[in-house]
């Protein structure tokens, strides 16, 4: 299903032309905490929503799971005090009942509750007829169906105002960050949906507050509309994800530094010098397609000859050698390790298929 932007993100909330700003600490654990943490952080202006986790998933029990519905009033305040707008993860339609009873202005869905259909169609029910906005993290592991397979439960029930947060992807490689960032299924998400919102989630990516600017600084490369960054008023005491957690001072300096680049220009000598670098791009990559057809070729040729001599048409060994190797040539070129694994892994793939279907 295509999402159609009813309102621009601009019109959520009271600035033009700047990046979406969602902060605040990841647990509400006192109204102190939270009131101290608000007032910080409005104080530079730049955030328009203040966010805290009222009920927290978290991985083990016995630690900290959130306040529940007595943290609530506590936003209210925050709204009353400070004039931001709030918002709060919901994973149940108990949690939205009483988000909306306590008139939470912006909702968001964990990548947890992302991950299974069967919750987020009860949320989806549950705002059926309601007018708020929700904004959907990516699912844990790296499925964009998924993602969008959420989202479009949303739309379905005729939310109007409709984002996505990108947090992150697990992975037992993701060093040094918390959760692999996994760009490319983000901005495929963008390409899906160029009409809705999508903002960053640096905190989650990361894992640690050192590498929350460089994140943000790559996602607004990236077109990203905005982020949503884990704010404490003293992180060092936190009672969940300390250490992603910024102070509201280091969050300004973050966004001061942050620099927001056009995405082209209309000045003749750029669109000149680019254009030629585009011709020479398109000619490189119409010469590349021509040596791929060859090799899938010579590779059907070696199949078929196998297949002629009743010869099983994969040697998983010599896959791996032909792997080992042209990952050590494409590093003498200059060319990472990821880079020509992905790119032979596909290859992989692609014979694997051919194979299927002839038998």
């Amino acid at each position: 299903m295509k999402i159609t932007k009813q309102n621009n993100l601009q019109d959520w909330w009271n600035k033009r032309d700047t990046p979406l700003l969602i902060a605040g600490p990841c647990s509400a654990e006192n109204e102190k905490q939270v009131l101290d943490t608000a007032h910080q952080i409005a104080k530079s202006g730049q955030a328009t929503i203040f966010r805290a986790g009222v009920w927290k998933p978290r991985t083990r029990p016995g630690t900290f799971e959130g306040i529940g519905v007595p943290a609530l009033p506590w936003l209210q305040k925050v709204k009353k005090e400070t004039g931001m707008l709030v918002s709060t993860e919901v994973a149940s339609a108990y949690h939205i009942e009483q988000a909306l009873k306590h008139n939470v202005d912006v909702l968001w869905v964990g990548a947890r509750t992302t991950v299974n259909p069967f919750l987020v169609q009860e949320l989806a029910e549950a705002l059926r007829g309601v007018d708020i906005p929700v904004f959907v993290k990516n699912p844990i592991h790296a499925e964009v169906a998924l993602w969008d397979g959420a989202i479009e439960r949303f739309a379905k029930v005729g939310v109007k105002n409709i984002g996505a947060i990108h947090r992150g992807f697990f992975s037992p490689n993701s060093a040094p960050f918390r959760n692999t960032p996994s760009w490319e299924l983000a901005v495929e998400m963008k390409r899906l949906h160029p009409e809705m919102p999508i903002i960053n989630d640096p905190s989650h990516i990361a894992g640690r507050s050192d590498f929350i600017e460089s994140l943000c600084q790559t996602s607004l490369d990236l077109n990203f509309d905005g982020f949503i960054i884990e704010t404490h008023n003293n992180p060092k005491i936190a009672l969940s994800d300390a250490s992603q957690q910024v102070t509201p001072e280091h969050l300004e300096n973050i966004m001061n530094n942050l620099q927001l680049k056009p995405e082209s220009k209309t000045d003749q000598e750029y669109l000149i010098g680019l254009n030629e670098l585009r011709k020479n791009l398109n000619s490189i990559d119409t010469e590349f397609l021509s040596v791929l057809l060859k090799r899938v070729n010579a590779v059907n040729e070696i199949e078929n000859f196998k297949s002629d001599n009743n010869v099983s048409a994969f040697e998983m060994k010599r896959l791996g050698e032909i792997l080992k190797t042209r990952i050590s040539n494409g590093e003498k070129l200059g060319l990472t390790k990821e880079l020509v694994e992905e790119v032979y892994k596909a290859l992989f793939k692609n014979s694997f298929q051919i194979q299927v279907e002839k038998h």
